[in-house]
């Protein structure tokens, strides 16, 4: 789409605008922001700190007199949740409000609010006199769940995903490309995929590659590992699920990342003692929001497990998670290239034979790849000494391949799988 003279938007432009949160003029809105933010920067550098930096206004416009005055009058607001709005756009419009003490009334706009401030399910303010909505409300979130959402992007890229080419090919087609290029699939007429099973091995790479793909994207990424849904209460667990979907809905664009789905996702049975399971509640919600009745709007979904023999047919099934990905031993190539990863940073001799390292690591994860390196950087220390020679990897292969072997986990995966 040209971005230097775009076409006017017509329905299926805005309805995709609506969707997506693209359209023509995104990626200039975008590089205006971006200087906008860098002068905005320069100039609070040049000037320096400033006292109203903090919110408050200098000492010599302070008028405390008229800031009490104005305290006394206002009059605090009591919470209710507007369930239904009668005859809506018109002058003479109604709000069904609902509160849970006194019960449902009938009631008009206060001064300060316009009919389009509102929305039917909203959690409004309301006086104590006339019961007027006098604001509208954010959505109420539970803090354990506003916690889950990653703020701080994580300094991990594709770069630093070794032996997984295929992986990450397969993860950037559902998750980055529905959301820079919608109008692909607008064209062809088909829904983009919806989740992803990330399933293998530990140390293979799943969740590092979630955290590639919260780096890349500008989408909201929500970070939710199995085990924090598991609550003592009965319903608490499919509240948190129904909470999580509720705060990815309202964002443009979302990635919901459950870590060790294994601890909720398991196949459901009968315990026999005549009542359900309440992890089995919990899994049974996630399945609904994943689709069920309601929308899932434009929410990519990634689950990673080492278990996905014990998984609910139920959840993965199409429709709810579309791709399995496999995250396999990495091959010599890929054990190669995580050599050079993670000596990228490290202070090593040159002309390290890294073919040959990999080579005496058959059957070898990433993470034991890692541990690898960490060990030959030990025997440089023990030895006093500020680079890592060949013969420090050969003892730390030695140490962590051969001598570890006994507490790895990778013949018992091959066996479940």
């Amino acid at each position: 789409m040209k971005e230097n003279n775009p076409p006017p938007l017509d329905k299926d432009d805005i309805a995709m605008l609506k969707t997506y949160g693209i359209g023509p003029y995104s990626t200039s809105v975008k590089k205006v922001e971006k200087k906008i933010q860098e002068i905005s920067k320069n100039i609070n550098d040049l000037c320096g700190t400033k006292e109203s930096d903090t919110g408050v206004a200098p000492p010599s416009q302070w008028d405390i007199i008229a800031d009490r005055k104005m305290a006394q009058e206002e009059q605090p607001l009591q919470v209710a949740r507007c369930t239904r709005i009668i005859s809506p756009n018109t002058d003479e419009a109604k709000y069904v409000i609902n509160m849970k003490q006194s019960g449902k009334f009938v009631v008009g706009l206060g001064d300060q609010v316009s009919p389009t401030d509102i929305e039917e399910g909203m959690r409004v303010g309301v006086d104590l006199k006339k019961y007027q909505i006098q604001m509208p409300l954010p959505l109420r979130v539970d803090p354990t769940v506003s916690m889950m959402m990653v703020e701080e992007k994580p300094n991990v890229t594709y770069n630093d995903v070794g032996g997984c080419k295929d992986q990450i090919k397969k993860l950037r087609e559902v998750v980055e490309l529905p959301m820079l290029h919608p109008e692909k699939f607008v064209k062809l007429g088909i829904d983009p995929p919806k989740g992803v099973l990330c399933y293998g091995p530990p140390g293979t790479g799943k969740t590092l590659l979630a955290k590639a793909v919260a780096n890349r994207t500008d989408a909201c990424f929500i970070r939710v590992i199995g085990s924090e849904l598991v609550q003592k209460y009965v319903g608490e667990g499919a509240r948190m699920v129904r909470e999580i979907f509720q705060l990815a809905r309202s964002k443009k664009a979302c990635i919901l990342f459950f870590d060790e789905v294994d601890a909720i996702g398991g196949a459901r049975f009968d315990d026999g003692s005549g009542g359900d399971n309440e992890v089995q509640r919990t899994m049974l919600e996630i399945v609904n929001q994943l689709d069920g009745f309601d929308a899932r709007g434009n929410i990519k979904v990634l689950m990673a497990t080492n278990r996905p023999d014990t998984l609910d047919p139920a959840l993965l099934r199409p429709g709810r998670l579309d791709r399995k990905v496999e995250f396999g031993l990495p091959d010599l190539e890929g054990r190669v290239q995580i050599f050079q990863i993670h000596a990228r940073t490290m202070n090593c001799e040159r002309d390290i034979r890294f073919q040959l390292l990999a080579r005496l690591c058959p059957n070898s994860t990433g993470a034991e790849i890692g541990s690898v390196c960490t060990e030959a950087g030990m025997f440089a220390i023990r030895a006093r000494r500020k680079t890592v020679t060949e013969k420090d990897f050969l003892d730390a292969v030695n140490k962590v391949v051969r001598g570890y072997k006994k507490f790895s986990s990778t013949p018992k995966y091959m066996v479940y799988n």
